[in-house]
């Protein structure tokens, strides 16, 4: 199997499952999302300030030598797949508060500092999610929903990892 075909079998996405413990059940609903590119947008719940981090999904760089050296010369195809990662591209905060200060090296720009994160490859995030709070804010090409019209939060924490799912 060739890289090309092995990755037009892929679509890449992003996985949302509920986690009220550290230890997530195998049977935990897992919502697969397809998405390339996304911005995650919250308020503050007290300085009532809005943040958002644009990320794209994308396959690791360590994943894609792994399959080239699964599948380059070799007739036999690998189980393995590249690995799905996030990506934080750039984040921008609504002016500033106690708290939300903006990291050093961000710009100001129509009342927004504009920067880019520190740490841009995750493999998994954990949203804190509250009834006592607006939910997070899902913005794709498609438009800007809440998580919950996604995933329905059960007060508690939503993993969220890049994944793919077999067309």
């Amino acid at each position: 199997m060739s890289i090309s075909t092995a990755l037009a079998q892929l679509s890449l996405g992003v996985c949302l499952q509920l986690a009220a413990s550290a230890e997530v059940p195998a049977y935990a609903r897992v919502e697969f999302v397809p998405a390339q590119e996304f911005t995650l947008a919250w308020v503050h719940s007290i300085e009532k300030v809005r943040w958002e981090e644009d990320y794209e999904v994308m396959l690791s760089a360590h994943s894609e030598d792994a399959l080239r050296a699964d599948f380059g010369g070799a007739a036999q195809p690998h189980p393995a797949l590249p690995q799905p990662v996030l990506v934080a591209k750039a984040a921008r905060i609504r002016g500033s508060a106690a708290g939300m200060e903006p990291p050093e090296g961000a710009i100001f720009k129509d009342g927004w500092y504009h920067y880019t994160p520190m740490i841009t490859e995750h493999q998994e995030i954990r949203l804190t999610r509250s009834e006592f709070v607006p939910d997070y804010e899902w913005c794709d090409p498609h438009g800007c929903r809440s998580l919950a019209a996604i995933l329905p939060s059960d007060g508690g924490v939503t993993l969220m990892r890049a994944c793919t799912q077999s067309e």
